[in-house]
């Protein structure tokens, strides 16, 4: 369709205009983007070391020839742990440590890569820098949080040339691939309703990775720990006084000011199969249709919130209902997936055709099941016969996403969640995220980054802290 409400997603970030001041950097020369092939040392710089940043860094050691030459965390004792892995495995010890990252890459010249696995508030002034140094940079999800930013990422890195991944980890997996391609064979006929939920951010049994929200700001200030470098935590965020066990360290995914909530958190995951599959490029509304409380600073206990997508030429219009905080839809939406999961799943994402359903089971798009219309339980994409001779379209990898970018970086293929993916697809759940803080419909102009709200439309451009401009 070419109309202005459809926008393909991979155009859409060259047709919308980049935000504000994010013009500022046009014709400004930085450096040139450095690809080394298998075999040559690719130096490696690391912006946060623990949690889910040591995942990121040490599997991409397994690379070949990849170094590591500095380290950065604002947290001493997660550096600390860091150092001591590295030398114990009998890797180099000529590295450095940094507790700021705008020193690291000051300081690093001979840097190739940068992986940026800080809150989300900090991770757009970090890649940007380091992209702006020539440096292909890996990003946690949700990549940042706000659309300005968004926007101005994908920006710098067209212009910089460089090579980018967004940490939505089962990208590369056999299962999201194909189950890419089974929706948009057309088995399953117009697909006009998506509904994927979550069990966060509720901590429970066996819960590691929850947290509670809503939080409200705390009273009072707490002595910054010495190991604890606030100030370039806080980074660009509006200032505020350091308070024990409230931010740092995963409860900060609750505040509006550093996080986005559990959409944020577990959208670029859960979401991932239905943005690849139907292909929805922009976002045209969103509303916060169900939600607990709104709290000043904090997003809610829980939330459903629905994204309408444009008709994509043939394709109809979509509506994705996103369900967090145990707030599962209902049974009744899922006979074939209650009949064979035995109930409604504690996380998925059912996607509703007029020819049959695909049901993703857990968070992360991988493993799929389908039922075609009075078919009554679901069998595996791999199993069912409608779908043995949809042909492979994707390419395919033999391994993980941060190997895969890894691999990019040495010249040999293209990360599946660069900027084509990654930005609209983030900005869609970052406007999700905005219709968790602000009531009523939103409706989105992504040609123009603006929406009918006056409110929102304050709130797509982060606040910058002086001193910390980019």
């Amino acid at each position: 369709m070419k109309g202005t409400s459809s926008i393909s997603r991979r155009g859409f970030v060259k047709q919308a205009a980049v935000c504000a001041t994010a013009a500022a950097w046009c014709g400004k020369a930085f450096a040139a983007p450095r690809l080394k092939p298998r075999g040559e040392r690719l130096n490696l710089g690391v912006i946060g070391t623990g949690g889910q940043g040591r995942s990121n860094w040490r599997e991409m050691l397994g690379g070949g020839s990849v170094h590591v030459q500095a380290f950065c965390d604002v947290d001493v004792t997660k550096l600390d742990e860091a150092k001591e892995w590295y030398v114990q495995q009998q890797r180099t010890p000529d590295f450095r440590t940094y507790s700021d990252y705008r020193q690291m890459l000051e300081k690093e010249k001979g840097l190739d890569v940068v992986v940026v696995s800080t809150p989300d508030h900090t991770h757009a002034r970090a890649a940007i820098m380091a992209m702006r140094q020539g440096c292909h940079v890996y990003v946690e999800k949700p990549l940042v949080r706000t659309i300005w930013e968004a926007r101005y990422f994908g920006k710098v890195a067209r212009e910089c040339g460089v090579f980018t991944q967004m940490g939505n980890s089962c990208s590369p997996m056999e299962g999201l691939r194909r189950g890419a391609e089974i929706l948009r064979s057309g088995v399953l006929g117009n697909i006009g309703a998506v509904y994927a939920w979550v069990d966060r951010p509720e901590i429970s049994p066996g819960n590691k990775w929850g947290w509670k929200q809503p939080v409200p700001r705390p009273e009072g200030a707490d002595p910054v720990p010495q190991e604890l470098n606030w100030d370039v935590w806080l980074g660009t965020a509006p200032e505020r006084p350091f308070k024990k066990d409230v931010y740092h360290q995963i409860a900060w995914r609750a505040f509006h000011d550093f996080g986005t909530g559990a959409l944020g958190d577990m959208g670029c995951h859960t979401l991932n199969l239905a943005f690849r599959g139907l292909e929805l490029g922009a976002v045209v509304s969103a509303e916060a249709v169900d939600v607990s409380e709104r709290v000043e600073g904090s997003f809610p206990r829980f939330s459903v919130v629905r994204l309408d997508f444009a008709a994509r030429g043939d394709k109809p219009p979509v509506s994705v209902y996103w369900h967090d905080g145990y707030k599962k839809p209902s049974a009744e939406l899922m006979p074939q997936v209650v009949a064979t999961m035995g109930g409604v799943p504690g996380c998925g994402c059912l996607f509703i055709g007029d020819k049959g359903i695909l049901f993703s089971a857990g968070t992360n798009g991988d493993i799929n099941y389908i039922a075609l219309a009075g078919e009554p339980k679901l069998r595996s994409i791999d199993k069912h016969e409608v779908c043995l001779n949809i042909p492979k379209s994707l390419p395919r990898v033999n391994c993980g996403h941060r190997l895969e970018f890894i691999n990019a970086c040495r010249g040999e293929g293209k990360p599946f969640s660069d900027i084509d993916h990654s930005v609209p697809f983030v900005e869609s759940i970052l406007l999700g995220s905005l219709a968790q803080r602000v009531p009523g419909k939103i409706k989105w102009d992504a040609s123009k980054c603006m929406s009918d709200n006056a409110l929102v439309n304050t709130l797509i451009k982060p606040h910058i802290r002086a001193g910390w401009e980019f």
